[in-house]
């Protein structure tokens, strides 16, 4: 599988799963499966980011996206 788009299906992941910890935490429920789902994500990125080192920064995170929505619909 492609590097880059394991870095983006973790990225999308961790960032999907925030509101269902932030809805856990308001109706006073532990958080087990968004923590799970989180960790999951942050797993795929560093793996990512393991693969490639320097590879991506803050800078070239939106082209990765990019090129990676662009390589897979377009």
């Amino acid at each position: 599988m492609d590097i880059d788009l394991i870095f983006v299906i973790g990225c999308i992941i961790t960032v999907f799963s925030i509101p269902a910890i932030v809805s856990a935490f308001s109706d006073n429920r532990t958080p087990r499966y968004p923590a799970l789902i989180i960790l999951i994500g942050v797993v795929m990125a560093g793996y990512a980011i393991n693969e490639r080192p320097g590879a991506y920064t803050f800078e070239t995170v939106p082209d990765v996206f990019m090129r990676v929505v662009s390589r897979y619909l377009g």
